[in-house]
């Protein structure tokens, strides 16, 4: 299954990284379920998993804005539209997945997010995704409130 999800997430950033060039040239004809169905039949006998595939590119299309309003103050040096098309795609889905898949743990995410960077990315992408994802990790944490600790009763 580990594969399959890795494979998934590669399905995924192909979509999205298509989504977001043929945005950026203003192309009309652009068909979001046409590319994703494209792509998942393209490998479909080695995935199974389908169900998440959809479920990554449509949460990552639905909250494209909030999901860049979160990277926007981790990464003030580097403009939203001036990191590389693939960090910037790649963030996405993993910063997506990290508020939203919580069936799967964080160091997973963060972990598939690097591995993608390094076969996708250019030279320091991977450095960069870990170090972001790795904060916006730290940010969610703060955010969720721990478990009271109950103290065994003295006897």
């Amino acid at each position: 299954m580990a594969s399959n999800r890795h494979l998934g997430r590669i399905i995924v950033l192909q979509t999205l990284y298509e989504q977001d060039f043929r945005k950026a040239s203003d192309d009309k004809s652009f068909d979001l379920d046409e590319v994703l169905n494209r792509n998942i039949d393209r490998y479909h006998k080695m995935v199974d998993d389908k169900e998440f595939i959809k479920r990554l590119v449509i949460g990552v299309d639905s909250k494209e804005k909030q999901l860049d309003e979160t990277l926007t103050p981790i990464a003030p040096d580097w403009p939203i539209d001036q990191i590389a098309r693939m960090d910037r795609v790649i963030l996405r889905i993993g910063i997506y997945e990290l508020m939203n898949e919580h069936d799967t743990p964080p160091k997973v995410i963060i972990n598939e997010a690097v591995e993608l960077a390094k076969s996708f990315g250019g030279d320091n992408s991977s450095k960069f995704i870990n170090g972001v994802l790795g904060t916006v990790l730290r940010n969610i944490e703060e955010k969720t409130p721990k478990p009271a600790i109950k103290k065994k009763p003295k006897k």
